[in-house]
């Protein structure tokens, strides 16, 4: 199985992914080269998806491709799925399916890279299963950078959510969902700030529960025998290894470069 993303942040999918499949392959591919995608346009994410898609496809013989960037996601992922046979998955989808099964929905919040934001691809999927609610996205690429620092419990990763976060100050959204695969890493200091009123849907989360059922679905899923995890980068190995512990919650081994 393929997971991608343009750096560390997809790690936190492949995290769910290998708990919750442990029998599975799964090669990773984070395109260090050009991170961040967050501030490109929509032509050259696509482009550079194309590609990555293409090598794993070739090279690795994938089943199924896991999109495992929001902003990637957001702007390539039709593209993606016109092209290749094989399923791919998104982050948008699934937290929009868990945003529309909760009790309580009036006001939903998205917070971002800035081009997942503007894409507009959260808005879109919520106004259509959740046309009732109040949806308010909110770009926050800071806190890729702290994540990837390992600040998540420091006084200054909180002022700068309480910045980002200050439109939710008077009232805190019913839900709110973790636009970014870096953000799972900062669960705690926005638990914090938003209290317990709020639910935090997780990308990676629900990612990792829609592939489970897609694969049962389509009796590919390996149920037995032993998994595992390839690393791909396009640059810089032993900065992924070192930054990419904190994401994936053990060390990487063997980080090897993949040459589009």
């Amino acid at each position: 199985m393929g997971v991608f993303d343009s750096g560390v942040g997809g790690l936190t999918v492949l995290r769910e992914l290998v708990k919750t499949l442990p029998a599975e392959r799964f090669v990773y591919l984070g395109d260090t080269a050009r991170v961040p995608y967050g501030g490109k346009s929509a032509e050259t994410v696509t482009r550079y998806s194309i590609e990555i898609a293409n090598y794993l496809i070739r090279n690795r013989d994938i089943k199924l491709l896991v999109v495992a960037c929001n902003t990637a996601s957001s702007l390539a992922l039709p593209v993606l799925r016109k092209i290749y046979k094989i399923p791919v998955v998104g982050m948008v989808d699934p937290c929009v399916r868990r945003a529309a099964a909760l009790p309580v929905k009036r006001s939903i919040g998205v917070i971002g890279t800035l081009g997942t934001v503007r894409s507009g691809a959260y808005e879109e999927a919520l106004r259509s299963a959740v046309p009732a609610a109040r949806v308010r996205s909110i770009p926050c690429p800071l806190l890729v950078a702290l994540a990837e620092e390992g600040w998540s419990d420091n006084a200054i990763t909180s002022a700068v959510i309480a910045e980002y976060l200050a439109p939710f100050r008077e009232e805190a959204p019913d839900a709110l969902i973790l636009g970014c695969t870096h953000y799972p890493v900062l669960k705690g200091p926005i638990r914090e700030f938003l209290g317990d009123g709020t639910v935090l849907i997780d990308s990676a989360e629900e990612a990792a529960r829609v592939v489970d059922i897609l694969l049962s679905e389509t009796g590919v899923r390996r149920t037995a025998g032993a998994g595992g995890v390839e690393f791909l980068v396009t640059d810089d190995p032993e900065r992924f290894a070192r930054v990419g512990n904190g994401f994936f919650g053990e060390g990487l081994s063997d980080v090897a470069r993949a040459d589009l």
